[in-house]
């Protein structure tokens, strides 16, 4: 591992080693050991206490973060052509179908998000090598294959994101940037982690939320009280 930097020295100081901090003081912390000169993204990871690799004990699910994730997200919608003025009005960034079918087949992904109709999904599923890989597939269980496309577009917009436990036990996401106040990282957080003990398995047994970290780009982890979750 390279030298510290004289900030991130600083930084590291301002974190006490051992100590696991309440939701509310990481939020405000994860500010301060912040020292990018870019807005960085905030993180946070939640180590649970699951074996993905049986079925009935993947956690996957969505959430609505109420201050939204404070990036722009990229928009594609895949759909008939009597759903194209209302997938557009609702902010979709790109509309359209076969078009799009063969630039992503050319290898264009530059998107975030693909929202497409049920009866489209025959003619996407054929990119599936491409989309794949970069978790763009479109999804039933993330609200991403619906009828009603405009709905899906203003909710993706407003901060809606989807997760998936890993293979290591470990959800990861991003909640905002490190710009945003301390109580709407705190509520974002909040929301996930609510969000997350709802959609406990019933095959889990044991402690369920083993670990959990907050941390911005290039900045240290900083450990929350898995005990005080439940007071959230």
């Amino acid at each position: 591992m390279g030298k510290l930097t004289k900030n991130q020295k600083l930084a590291a100081a301002k974190i006490e080693a051992g100590k696991a901090y309440s939701l509310k003081e990481a939020s405000a912390l994860v500010k301060e050991i912040t020292t990018t000169k870019f807005d960085a993204s905030l993180d946070i990871d939640v180590r649970l206490g699951v074996d993905p690799r049986k079925a009935n004990q993947m956690v996957r699910g969505v959430v609505s973060l109420p201050h939204g994730t404070g990036k722009e997200i990229k928009v594609l919608v895949l759909c008939t052509p009597d759903a194209e003025a209302a997938a557009k009005e609702a902010g979709a960034d790109y509309v359209g179908l076969d078009e799009y079918i063969e630039k992503i087949k050319g290898g264009w992904t530059d998107i975030d998000v693909i929202i497409t109709m049920p009866s489209i999904m025959g003619k996407i599923g054929a990119l599936g090598r491409v989309l794949g890989p970069r978790g763009l597939m479109p999804n039933p269980k993330s609200g991403t294959v619906t009828m009603d496309v405009a709905k899906a577009v203003k909710e993706v917009k407003q901060g809606k994101i989807d997760f998936k436990v890993d293979k290591s036990g470990i959800v990861h996401t991003s909640i905002g940037k490190v710009s945003f106040e301390s109580d709407k990282i705190r509520e974002n957080a909040k929301e996930f982690i609510s969000t997350l003990l709802k959609l406990k398995p019933t095959a889990a047994k044991g402690t369920y939320i083993k670990s959990i970290y907050l941390s911005s780009t290039m900045s240290l982890g900083i450990k929350i009280d898995p005990k005080s979750v439940e007071e959230i």
